[in-house]
């Protein structure tokens, strides 16, 4: 899998642009502030259908124009793909692949695969539990499109079961026949997420293990933390918990127990990382993470994501970085940095310097 062009108009700070990229690495340099990473989140949101860093659709857009344009031809290896993609100020979006409408996000999934490793990674170990829900949420999404569908409703029935929660807590009820229906539909696709999520983190776990051990002579050991205890992994069981604490719930006036409270401990040398670990050592388990989703893609898909570095170089050590580079051989690289010593260059590596929002293939 891997991207031969993007084409970029009004988006970030881009007023025209077309950039057309190796199979291999492709090194995007140049001084900070320029518009390196945008090149990496325009291709991005071709697999998650939104910005990894925007909280919405306008910041992407523009100063002073009223939408942005994007396009990607990917290829994979069974086929090959045009996208393009159209935002605007007042909160629309369009999508299309193959000159075919998306009319929903679940089904942009699958298609392109990439895998973003960003400084900002190391809050995938020292951060909340809804940096590592995210984390595994976004994986199986670009893998399994209805597991996406199943979040969206749940989530669904998450609002409206809190919101009747605060008017039951208000009138003094201790239950509601309407508080069943919503655990109902909870229970239904909390079981999905749950069983998707359990086998996701199993086999990543597995691999990140043995990638651990590589880099670092570390042990590395995940666990799912599950956030409804349940005698059995089923709906019916699911939805006992939650009729269970109703009374509960309403006394705290939100839902309390479902899989919106997951997580997943992560534990080097047998100690919790978020606590104990080094920020050395956290930094190591995040990029054990990644590299281990880039592996994980590859065991179900037969081909690797496209990999976006975001200046990540420079936040490792020679030995991780030296790791690392070996690790994204015969893979497509989209790599940022503010120079080009950090990769040696080979026959398959393309460079592109970015000033001010203009690319120049060098």
């Amino acid at each position: 899998m891997h991207v031969t062009e993007l084409t970029l108009k009004d988006f970030r700070n881009y007023h025209s642009q077309t950039l057309r990229f190796s199979e291999g690495t492709n090194m995007i340099y140049g001084k900070n502030a320029q518009g390196k990473t945008n090149i990496l989140e325009a291709v991005y949101m071709f697999s998650q259908g939104k910005s990894h860093r925007a909280r919405t659709d306008k910041e992407i857009i523009r100063f002073g124009c009223q939408c942005a344009k994007t396009a990607v031809a990917f290829e994979t290896a069974e086929r090959s793909f045009k996208a393009a993609m159209r935002l605007t100020r007042d909160g629309k979006k369009s999508i299309t692949i193959n000159n075919v409408r998306i009319k929903k996000l679940s089904m942009l999934m699958n298609y392109l695969n990439t895998v973003m490793f960003s400084p900002e990674d190391l809050s995938l170990v020292k951060g909340s539990p809804s940096v590592r829900r995210r984390f595994a949420d976004l994986a199986i999404s670009q893998l399994f499109p209805k597991y996406l569908t199943s979040l969206i409703d749940y989530s669904k029935a998450l609002t409206q079961k809190n919101s009747l929660l605060k008017e039951l807590k208000r009138s003094g009820a201790r239950s509601d026949v309407m508080l069943s229906v919503w655990n109902e539909r909870l229970a239904a696709e909390g079981v999905k997420i749950m069983r998707r999520r359990a086998e996701f983190l199993e086999r990543l776990g597995v691999i990140a293990s043995g990638i651990q051990k590589e880099i670092s002579g570390e042990t590395l050991e995940t666990e799912y933390a599950h956030g409804i205890k349940l005698p059995e992994l089923s709906e019916a069981a699911f939805f006992e918990a939650l009729e269970k604490a109703q009374a509960r719930e309403i006394d705290a006036q939100s839902a309390i127990y479902g899989i919106q409270r997951d997580d997943l401990i992560i534990r080097v040398n047998g100690n919790d990382a978020k606590t104990f670990a080094s920020q050395g050592q956290q930094r190591t388990a995040a990029l054990t993470l990644k590299i281990a989703l880039s592996d994980y893609i590859y065991s179900i898909k037969d081909e690797y994501p496209v990999l976006l570095l975001d200046d990540i170089m420079s936040e490792l050590d020679k030995p991780r970085r030296l790791y690392l580079a070996e690790k994204i051989k015969n893979k497509q690289v989209l790599i940022t940095s503010a120079d080009t010593d950090i990769l040696k260059s080979t026959a398959d590596t393309k460079l592109f310097y970015v000033e001010n929002g203009t690319v120049t293939e060098r």
